[in-house]
């Protein structure tokens, strides 16, 4: 049984959508909501907290796998570049074959998350227990 195709995701990081996950997990930090100060920090602006974005990965998934994603799912990846606000990020995920779990079948993909610049902020790879 092959892996099935998942679609691409845009979505664009919004400064509304920072404040409302700063609110959400209690992450605050000025480097997030406070673009005086993040203007004076290596970064020169506010940036997205780095699980917003690893946030879209998941959505990219669970709209293919559901109950499935959020019960035997899991994603190891690295975070390569921050999320501005007005980034259009852009998730895809590409089937890489299957591994063995004990006596259960894993499909594993490849997934990335880019910006409009084509820039990648994350990359790394998704598994999911097979049907």
């Amino acid at each position: 049984m092959n892996a099935p195709e998942v679609a691409p995701l845009s979505r664009t990081v919004t400064r509304d959508a920072i404040a409302a996950y700063a609110d959400a997990v209690g992450d605050h930090n000025p480097i997030h909501v406070d673009e005086a100060f993040a203007r004076t920090t290596p970064f020169g602006g506010v940036i997205a907290h780095g699980m917003l974005a690893l946030a879209y990965v998941s959505e990219t998934m669970e709209r293919v796998f559901g109950e499935r994603w959020a019960r035997s799912g899991w994603l190891k990846v690295r975070f390569k570049l921050p999320a501005r606000p007005g980034d259009v990020l852009t998730v895809t995920a590409e089937p890489r074959g299957s591994s063995e779990d004990g006596d259960r079948l894993r499909w594993e993909y490849a997934v990335t998350c880019a910006n409009q610049r084509g820039e990648t902020l994350i990359s790394g790879t998704a598994s999911v227990e097979a049907e």
